[in-house]
């Protein structure tokens, strides 16, 4: 009987998790299965991922065959890696301390890249929070200045007109006077 580790889609239309199973190749989706592996979640972001560490490894050593998503879910959970050390004390290539100190390792340094992750998320949605506050404060003015000057009345520019008639016709007044006056002197 050939196994498949592979994933068994739960939840609602469009927020779907998914069981990581063991399960007959022959066996439908979502149908009967081995063992539960454990839970993953792509709805949060990073995905959550919940493994039975020492089940999984089990049977991945015991050589179950893994679909593209489960191969991608248990290398970044650390399965695979901690899989092919193991092969390495069985070769001689290693020791257990080895395996172990190697192994803490890369467990700190993908927890560090992790946490950056999560970090970098609570940064981003800060600073698009204060964006979109800024946009929506600006806005705000926008409208205010609008409808304040729909409610003002025109009266303003009227008064200007009429002063700049009343300096027109004053300043036009003596350069009348002046061709009047050369008229007169020349004759």
């Amino acid at each position: 009987m050939a196994t498949r580790i592979r994933l068994q889609r739960h939840g609602k239309k469009g927020k779907a998790i998914f069981h990581v199973v063991v399960a007959d190749s022959r066996a439908k989706r979502d149908g009967k299965f081995i063992e539960k592996l454990g839970v993953y979640n792509p709805n949060t972001n990073p995905a959550t991922i919940d493994i039975n560490f020492e089940s999984t490894l089990k049977w991945v050593g015991t050589g179950a065959e893994m679909t593209d998503t489960a191969r991608a879910i248990l290398s970044y959970k650390g399965v695979l890696y901690k899989n092919h050390l193991l092969k390495g004390i069985a070769k001689g290539a290693l020791t257990a301390e080895q395996v172990e100190a190697k192994f803490a390792a890369w467990e700190a340094d993908k927890a560090s890249k992790i946490q950056g992750k999560i970090e970098g998320l609570g940064k981003n949605a800060a600073a698009d929070k204060a964006a979109r506050l800024k946009a929506e404060v600006e806005t705000n003015e926008a409208k205010a200045k609008a409808i304040e000057a729909k409610n003002t009345p025109a009266v303003e520019e009227a008064p200007a007109e009429e002063v700049e008639a009343t300096t027109d016709a004053t300043e036009e007044t003596p350069a009348e006077d002046a061709p009047a006056a050369e008229g007169e002197a020349e004759a």
